[in-house]
């Protein structure tokens, strides 16, 4: 089962260079996928019918007891079909459907695919985290599926109105997994069934969300307003995902949940309730629309909603007859969508009052939609007629409230009769006082498809006995009554099939009385769901201007206040109430006086923040206190935490320094006394807050602390550094997702920059020719080559690489040569510290922070054109490696079914002597790497960017005096 799913993503990722090269043709071969599952399904026909089932599972999270569990059994077997055997012929459809191939058909056939395999993972979990998995990555790919033609603006917004719906419905549905599985102890789902958790309020507001997930899927009122907008997408993509594999999720997960939870409240009511007004409002609605597409969506909707009836209702009937609809339903809308897709190719219009005389033109497409169209209409001798007769019977012996819900099935049965008559007349029949329509001839293979689609309705229509092993299988997880019903064609004269006849007589009717039912249908009507979706969109987009406008002032004091005081309030709340003090120690103040001498020069750094009025003095104190907390490290004994202190502390300066050379030197705003107070108030209150929190956190420790336990594991490796090997060992995988958070804040940040300086007039070239650097480096500078509005008096000797761009009263002789003499030293430490990790201070983060200050220290003496020449390679490569390395480490770890694990290696080399390596340095490396090109990004950012700034304002006021008389 693992590799057919995987097989599906693997040959996704190869669609879109095999299309490109063969075209459309380039279908057939990824028709093959979905064609294998549906023949291993068969091959496993005998194992389900019989109430057996294949299992595969390997751990996930161990933890938390997830697993990827897959398990065919009847009911997944039957979907299995559906999925594999419905999407290999949409995918050879394509073959013919898409006469031109675009630059977007290749994604287009990946993304089919890739569907078909979700689609696959999603009925054969057995897991719910893993069906979560699947269940969002059908969301994502119809999304795209969807709005394939992304310059259609009505594909786009009906690609984004089906995402926002089903996303949504799936979020409330993993809320509802959570709780489900934490109800019953585990999360496979087969022993979910086999011992469903007692009736609670827990339980039912589970079931409560993930009931709102299925109806959002399945389209079921008031959630179906997605469905109909979703015929924008192509007609493969409607035949397959809006017939037979997506929308069916939803119905899916409701008859794979309901044998345990049926009778617990408020299931029935909903299940029954919203599944029949949305059967009669989708038939009703299908009646006075003239998009054959359209016709067929609402008809779609219609039949969910019976289908939601017939899967929750909780008996052994219903679920016989719910498996057997399922299986019919997706055959006959399967291959009438298809068959619109063929009317539309050969007659250029969907628009049923334009098609006149095609069923003479093209006899064989009318036969297939006559024979599926019969189906849908559960005429005998159809399978559709089989699987509707047991729905009737089921539901005619349920409870009273079931016979109610009987009466307007019927009516909804009525309504289906109708529509699929006018669907029939309007895409096929001759209309009086009207042309034929010219249509153009369709070969065998384009119509293979939808009558094949079509002929399973006609076989398995007196062959459903051949299936009743299967569909009992899963029925019989209900109790069996004392005379089960058994699936034939022929059940002789009774009261099912007294229903059928009405609800023939009833669609008739409607069909012959069809211009007085569209007139009364306008008069009865609703406001459209999509009006009121938009007017729901547009609402929430003012009401969230509105409240936007008011919350958000543009001023990061309040901003800050707001923080801190919500903060101190929850705290003190949770002080006041709790009292966790009682039996704790008391704090002890320090270990050693010196303790007390840093932490008081500390304070008295933060202190004098609070009164300086120049930006940089507040800076450098700022920066103090940052060192005054790496010294605490030291004298505490921690000195990991003191190196990486020091590192952040330093590159945080430069950066802040870097930032204010564009602003003010003074702090502009006077703050009134009353405000200052307020804020100094604030602010000590909530450090003392936080102060006490901690204490209290650490002093109400009761299980042993978990120190012992690593020093012990890493004394047993014969290493010294505990704190580096939790990070890259133990603990790697915490440090792969915060390295992760990195660098997408830094390339975030930065990239926002860049847009904005892209906005401003892009700098132009300064008089004279520009110097070049080595490697090709060509520099401005507003001295010019020829000393410029500065004259001559540059030094006469250049210690690095782009001194000369520097204009002579931005030189420091001293510094340069300082730079020039520590910068490959520093970059020499940075490699020791990366490599010394393991036993002693250091570490791929601290290592990667030293290499970004020995840069920074060149571009403060060069400027930004030294940088350029000190670091010639982009830093997204840098950034890039060093997440390739993060995540190749985890890779290789599934080699031993774990993540992350690490692997030692001893040895020998001439010359070197005796070597120790691991994964774990590799992965360092991979943080240092990361860790270089994030500072690095800054220092362009926000140095050489705001550089070339300047320069062009500069260059700007020149060229203006140059032009004054």
């Amino acid at each position: 089962m693992t590799v057919l799913v995987l097989a599906h993503f693997v040959l996704a990722l190869c669609a879109a260079p095999l299309i490109r090269r063969v075209g459309a043709g380039g279908f057939a071969v990824l028709a093959l996928p979905p064609a294998a599952a549906m023949v291993w399904a068969l091959c496993q026909w005998g194992v389900t019918a019989g109430g057996g089932a294949r299992v595969e599972v390997w751990t996930w999270i161990r933890t938390y007891d997830v697993h990827v569990a897959f398990r065919l059994d009847a009911l997944a077997l039957v979907m299995v079909l559906l999925a594999g055997g419905i999407g290999a012929l949409v995918l050879w459809y394509c073959t013919r459907y898409f006469v031109s191939g675009g630059p977007q058909l290749g994604a287009f056939g990946g993304n089919l695919l890739a569907f078909a395999g979700a689609m696959l993972g999603l009925v054969l979990a057995d897991d719910l985290m893993v069906l979560y998995v699947f269940w969002e990555l059908t969301t994502v790919l119809s999304f795209l599926l969807i709005g394939y033609d992304s310059e259609n603006r009505g594909s786009r917004r009906a690609a984004l109105q089906a995402l926002t719906v089903t996303a949504s419905g799936g979020l409330a549905m993993f809320v509802g997994f959570l709780m489900l599985g934490n109800a019953a102890g585990t999360y496979r789902i087969s022993e979910i069934l086999d011992a469903p958790p007692a009736g609670s309020g827990v339980v039912s507001a589970a079931l409560v969300l993930i009931l709102f997930g299925a109806f959002a899927k399945s389209a079921v009122w008031p959630l179906s307003l997605w469905l109909p907008n979703a015929m924008a997408a192509p007609t493969p993509v409607s035949a397959y995902l809006h017939a037979a594999a997506m929308v069916k999720a939803g119905v899916y997960l409701v008859a794979r949940l309901a044998p345990a939870f049926a009778e617990v409240a408020p299931w029935k009511p909903l299940v029954l309730a919203l599944g029949t007004a949305t059967m009669l409002l989708g038939g009703w609605r299908a009646l006075r629309l003239h998009d054959l597409k359209l016709v067929l969506a609402y008809g779609t909707v219609s039949q969910l909603g019976f289908l939601i009836v017939l899967a929750g209702a909780g008996s052994y009937g219903a679920a016989l007859a719910a498996v057997a609809m399922i299986l019919a339903h997706g055959l006959f809308k399967a291959s009438l969508f298809l068959v619109i897709g063929i009317v539309d190719r050969a007659a250029g219009t969907r628009d049923l009052r334009r098609l006149s005389g095609v069923g003479r033109s093209l006899p064989w497409v009318c036969v297939t939609a006559v024979v599926a169209g019969a189906s849908m209409a559960a005429l005998p001798p159809l399978f559709g007629f089989a699987a509707k007769e047991a729905a009737f019977d089921a539901l005619l012996h349920g409870t009273v409230a079931e016979r109610v819900v009987l009466g307007l099935i019927v009516a909804g049965s009525a309504l289906t009769t109708a529509y699929t008559l006018r669907f029939v007349w309007g895409a096929f029949a001759r209309k009086p006082g009207q042309e034929d329509t010219a249509v153009r001839p369709v070969g065998p293979v384009f119509l293979a498809a939808p009558a094949l689609l079509a002929a399973g309705c006609l076989v398995l229509g007196p062959g459903v006995g051949w299936t009743a092993g299967l569909f009992e299988a899963y029925a019989q997880q209900y109790p069996v009554p004392a005379h089960p019903y058994h699936l034939a064609l022929w059940h002789g004269f009774g009261a099912a099939l007294g229903l059928s006849a009405l609800a023939w007589a009833g669609g008739a009717a409607l069909f012959v009385l069809r211009s007085r039912t569209v007139l009364l249908g306008r008069r009865l009507a609703w406001p459209k769901a999509d009006e009121m979706f938009g007017r729901g969109v547009l609402g929430l987009e003012r009401s969230a201007l509105q409240v936007t406008g008011v919350v958000q002032k543009g001023s990061l004091p309040a901003y800050v206040a707001t923080v801190l005081g919500v903060m101190l309030a929850g705290l003190l709340a949770v002080l006041a109430i709790r009292q966790p003090w009682d039996g704790v120690p008391g704090p002890r103040v320090w270990d050693s006086p010196w303790q007390a001498a840093v932490a008081a020069l500390t304070c008295a750094c933060a202190l004098m923040c609070l009164v300086v009025r120049r930006r940089m003095k507040a800076a450098v104190l700022a920066g103090l206190t940052g060192y005054g907390t790496a010294l605490l490290y030291v004298v505490h004994g921690a000195p990991d935490l003191a190196l990486t202190q020091f590192g952040v502390e330093t590159v945080a300066t430069v950066v802040l320094v870097l930032v204010l050379r564009g602003l003010p030197v003074y702090f502009g705003e006077t703050m009134p006394n009353s405000r200052r107070v307020a804020s100094w108030f604030l602010g000590l209150s909530s450090g003392a807050a936080v102060a006490c929190a901690v204490w209290l956190a650490a002093a109400a420790r009761r299980e042993a602390p978990a120190g012992d336990a690593l020093t012990e594991e890493t004394a047993h490796h014969g290493l010294k550094d505990v704190v580096a090997t939790i990070l890259v060992d133990f603990r790697a995988w915490d440090t792969m997702g915060e390295s992760a958070v990195l660098a997408v804040a830094v390339l975030g940040v930065t990239s926002l920059l860049y847009v904005h300086r892209r906005q401003g007039p892009a700098p132009g070239p300064a008089p004279g020719a520009p110097p070049t650097l080595p490697g090709g480096v060509t520099a401005w500078s507003l001295a010019g080559p020829t000393g410029g509005r500065y004259g001559q008096g540059a030094p006469g000797r250049s210690w690095l690489a782009a001194g000369n761009t520097l204009a002579p009263e931005h030189r420091s002789v001293v510094f340069e040569v300082i730079a020039r003499l520590v910068f490959h030293p520093i970059l020499i430490l940075s490699v020791y510290l990366l490599l010394c990790a393991e036993n002693l201070p250091g570490g791929g983060f601290v290592g990667g922070l030293v290499a970004g200050v020995a840069l920074m220290i060149r571009y403060l003496a060069g400027g930004r054109y030294e940088l350029a020449a000190a670091a010639p390679v982009h830093p997204g490569f840098f950034t890039g490696i060093g997440l390739t390395v993060l995540t190749g480490i985890a890779l290789i770890g599934l080699i031993d079914g774990t993540v992350l694990h690490a692997w030692t290696w001893h040895g020998h080399l001439p010359g070197i002597g005796d070597f120790h390596a691991g994964t774990a340095v590799l992965f360092d490396l991979g943080v240092y790497l990361l860790v270089l090109g994030a500072v690095l990004d800054v220092v362009r950012a926000l140095g050489s960017k705001i550089d070339q700034n300047t320069e062009h304002a500069a260059r700007l006021a020149l060229h203006g005096e140059a032009k004054k008389p």
